[in-house]
């Protein structure tokens, strides 16, 4: 197997010796899975109704399927009521509910007891993960960062796990450190052991990168932090909708997702955080229900997780995230998933490194990227190709990602780039339209 580390790409482009070789694809585990059937698309109604767009933009938010649509609508229909705040039926009912999918939620991220019973408390409902996040680094990270201490990060975050943690070094005179991964996106051992020290405290990082669509070594992280005493916190936004994310294998003390990159509703996001540790965390918003008892002058917070949860939450959308969880475990599965999205990237890759105008940004190698591929179209600039791109039906994203920091690390001009990112329900009938698209690009601005 090529040691990609070592392939030429320090400008980011595909090396031009670069082909598929076909016995080093089966050392690989090159998939087999005929993309050219889609037996997830009808499931999908937007995606069913149309069938002149290949939406390639699934990083920044999936399509939902009927059921979890529908689901929303039942709830509105069936048990609206606000949760946790009414005796009658119609609350219990709709209570209750939410509490199952927090249970859910546990079992799903392996947060469970020894007899196997779901440790719901640790279960925090929000809006996305930037805000799951926010109250890691305002609400916990106060009580451990003191001046002098360390933060360290990789310099592959999105902004939400990044800007945070540059305000809550600030607040505590405590310095961020920065992980840098090869070109090819892999956080090494030696890095690792340079950057997590004695003065770490924290350690947060992606396990998937938005833009490289490369998984990190969280386990590794998790274990340097946990030797030097410090916490380890999880971007789990780009990884819960493509594999299994367990956080005892992870060793993660915090981890963060939001439910609309999982087929769920947009504005629901979880925090999951070992309970002692909640505990010590401060509720950054404060209100109505997130109280046990209120005077003149002050106020007692209710338990975990309630503590975090001000005001009315999304009850509808959160019961949707139970059906939309339920329909990516349950009814297509992890494996399926993983199967199909890796013959989707390999075959997308393939076709894209006979283009030689376009330099995929990252990895050359199929298997190291979990959806997303990043890339540009020499001479032209990423905003032009994506509306050239849509006038053709392909939805991709472009622009700086929220990765500012890295972008300008790998040096990528104009600090912008392309960014197809697929999901199971994808198929070689959308990648065909998105290399045509490529071609046709291309053919604008160069005859």
């Amino acid at each position: 197997m090529i040691d990609t580390d070592n392939v030429t790409c320090d400008t980011c482009t595909t090396p031009s010796s670069f082909v598929f070789d076909a016995s080093d694809e089966v050392s690989r585990g090159w998939p087999r899975v005929d993309i050219g059937l889609n037996p997830y698309k009808s499931s999908f109604p937007l995606l069913a109704q149309r069938e002149d767009i290949a939406f390639l933009d699934s990083g920044a938010t999936a399509q939902r399927p009927a059921c979890v649509l529908e689901a929303q609508r039942s709830f509105y229909e069936t048990m609206n009521a606000n949760p946790l705040r009414g005796l009658y039926s119609l609350s219990v009912e709709a209570t209750e509910a939410i509490a199952r999918v927090r249970a859910q939620i546990a079992e799903l991220l392996g947060a469970v007891d020894e007899r196997g019973r779901a440790r719901a408390n640790e279960v925090v409902f929000c809006r996305n993960t930037s805000e799951a996040l926010n109250i890691v680094a305002k609400g916990f990270a106060p009580h451990v960062l003191k001046p002098g201490d360390e933060v360290a990060i990789t310099i592959m975050e999105h902004h939400s796990n990044l800007i945070p943690w540059q305000q809550a070094c600030r607040a505590a005179g405590a310095k961020l450190i920065y992980l840098y991964p090869t070109k090819t996106g892999r956080i090494t051992d030696e890095e690792i052991a340079a950057k997590i020290g004695p003065a770490t405290k924290i350690v947060a990082a992606a396990h998937v990168s938005n833009v490289l669509g490369v998984e990190n070594p969280i386990a590794k992280l998790a274990a340097a932090a946990h030797a030097n005493g410090a916490y380890m916190v999880v971007d789990a936004a780009q990884s819960v909708p493509h594999m299994r994310v367990d956080v005892n294998e992870l060793g993660a003390d915090f981890l963060a997702f939001s439910a609309h990159k999982a087929l769920g509703p947009m504005g629901v996001g979880v925090l999951w955080g070992r309970a002692e540790l909640l505990d010590q965390t401060d509720p950054v918003l404060t209100g109505g229900e997130m109280i046990d008892s209120v005077t003149e002058q002050g106020a007692v917070w209710a338990p975990v997780p309630e503590k975090f949860e001000a005001g009315t939450q999304d009850a509808a959308g959160i019961y949707a995230t139970g059906v939309a969880l339920d329909y990516l475990v349950n009814k297509v599965g992890y494996d399926a998933i993983a199967e199909r999205e890796h013959a989707l990237v390999h075959y997308a890759m393939s076709r894209m490194v006979e283009l030689p105008f376009v330099d995929i940004i990252g990895s050359i190698y199929w298997d190291q990227h979990h959806g997303a591929v990043s890339f540009n179209i020499r001479g032209i600039h990423p905003h032009d190709v994506a509306s050239i791109m849509d006038m053709d039906g392909a939805c991709i994203r472009a622009g700086h990602h929220c990765a500012q920091p890295l972008l300008t690390w790998l040096g990528v001009e104009n600090l912008a780039c392309c960014r197809a990112s697929l999901a199971f329900y994808n198929d070689k009938y959308d990648i065909d339209r998105f290399i045509d698209s490529l071609n046709h690009v291309w053919s604008v601005f160069n005859g």
